[in-house]
């Protein structure tokens, strides 16, 4: 059984104040979380893990980990606005998008952070809207069949993303002829793998690449970006990867593949937003309903537009019940949410202890993907958002929709 960082009578006292359902982080958690990837990579004098804001778009989160020097790995240009927010500019945000509009290109120009191309055609695209090459260039390279994905991210073949190999010789080429002189490199070919053998696969292949681009195009990669999808263990038996041997192994490479091969030295970045926040959030329930049909549901007070997840993957996600962890009174849920889908399930048969209209639930391992991909279907609103501090107590860090936000952009006039 999953252990939480507080209990019924707290989560009582705090929905007094904050109606479930909310979101909650735990401050301490993510902090030893962020130091550990630190002390995992700290071999290599470049690293930097540049947090992926579509994980948890919120300063608050972010705060906290621009704290441990953490960068900003951003898509959008809302996501540039919320890094800038935070006081990260420059070098301090990778801006990896797809089929990216102009307006965006310029504004992580202007910020002056690392571009990271996503297709051979975003070259001139980004030169046209801008103006200017960057003074220091990426691309995101895309191995096709010559390396397995997995079942979130796809095979890479099939996925939208990055470059193929011959492209991304001929782009880096080119930028270097317009006279680029600082590159980076970059690929992301899994989400949510528990293997590290797999991490540490992926620094060879972009180790093994920076070689090649220095031999045949002269040019020197200043970091390669083994981009995020470390995952986390969702559900029972799972075991979370090991940060400090995976880094250990990536060393090893390192050592092996650049140092002893006589390249210069490159920095490793990372773009993790799962593994950093994602065990430490929490989405807090209420039972609002027990239905006895053709099987037992559970009706909550959430739904799946506060933690799609379950709904659009089948994914995992423990729940607890507490005040009830010990109890021998058990049954079999459907736990469900009020929205007008079939598939608004948090959990589907899952074993509980036997539950009551009133009793929260706790869906655990919310802390990233959870809250922002929310919506707002049926007219539900997005909940709040609340951080455990580090000294026990609990703030706001987003406020809860009303009705009112909800109709702030429809034009009743004239009706």
């Amino acid at each position: 059984m999953r252990k939480l960082p507080f209990d019924r009578a707290f989560l009582e006292d705090v929905s007094r104040r904050w109606p479930t359902p909310f979101h909650i982080y735990d401050e301490r958690g993510i902090a030893e979380n962020a130091a550990l990837m630190n002390r995992a990579f700290a071999w290599n004098r470049g690293f930097r893990e540049y947090f992926a804001v579509k994980a948890t778009p919120n300063p608050h989160i972010m705060k906290i980990l621009k704290g441990f020097g953490f960068g900003s790995d951003c898509s959008s240009m809302a996501e540039l606005v919320l890094a800038e927010k935070v006081g990260n500019r420059g070098e301090m945000v990778m801006f990896t998008s797809n089929d990216t509009p102009a307006e965006e290109f310029v504004k992580a120009c202007e910020m002056g952070a690392i571009v990271n191309l996503d297709d051979i055609g975003h070259w001139p695209f980004l030169l046209d809207a801008v103006g200017r090459a960057p003074e220091l260039m990426c691309c995101r390279y895309n191995p096709g069949a010559s390396r397995d994905g997995n079942d979130i991210i796809g095979k890479p073949e099939e996925a939208k993303y990055g470059f193929t190999r011959d492209q991304l010789f001929e782009c880096y080429g080119k930028m270097r002829d317009y006279g680029v002189r600082r590159f980076g490199l970059h690929t992301m070919v899994a989400s949510n793998e528990l293997d590290g053998s797999y991490i540490v696969d992926t620094a060879k292949m972009l180790f093994e690449l920076a070689g090649e681009l220095h031999a045949r195009l002269g040019i020197d990669v200043e970091f390669v970006n083994l981009g995020g999808g470390i995952g986390i263990p969702y559900a029972p038996g799972e075991r979370p990867m090991d940060l400090m041997d995976v880094g250990e192994r990536i060393r090893r490479a390192y050592d092996e593949m650049v140092v002893k091969a006589g390249l210069p030295e490159m920095a490793i970045y990372m773009e993790c937003g799962r593994c950093v926040t994602g065990p430490y959030g929490y989405l807090v329930s209420r039972v609002q309903h027990i239905k006895d049909t053709y099987r037992l549901y559970a009706g909550l007070d959430a739904s799946m537009s506060n933690l799609m997840r379950p709904a659009m993957y089948g994914a995992y996600h423990e729940i607890v019940v507490p005040g009830k962890e010990g109890s021998s009174a058990r049954a079999v849920y459907d736990v469900t949410g009020s929205l007008c889908e079939n598939n608004d399930k948090f959990a589907i048969q899952r074993e509980l202890p036997v539950l009551e209209r009133g009793d929260i639930v706790v869906i655990c391992d919310a802390g990233a993907h959870g809250h922002a991909m929310g919506f707002q279907y049926n007219g539900k609103l997005r909940s709040a958002e609340l951080l455990l501090a580090a000294d026990g107590s609990v703030r706001e860090i987003r406020r809860a929709e009303t009705i009112d936000d909800y109709f702030a952009t429809l034009d009743f006039d004239g009706l």
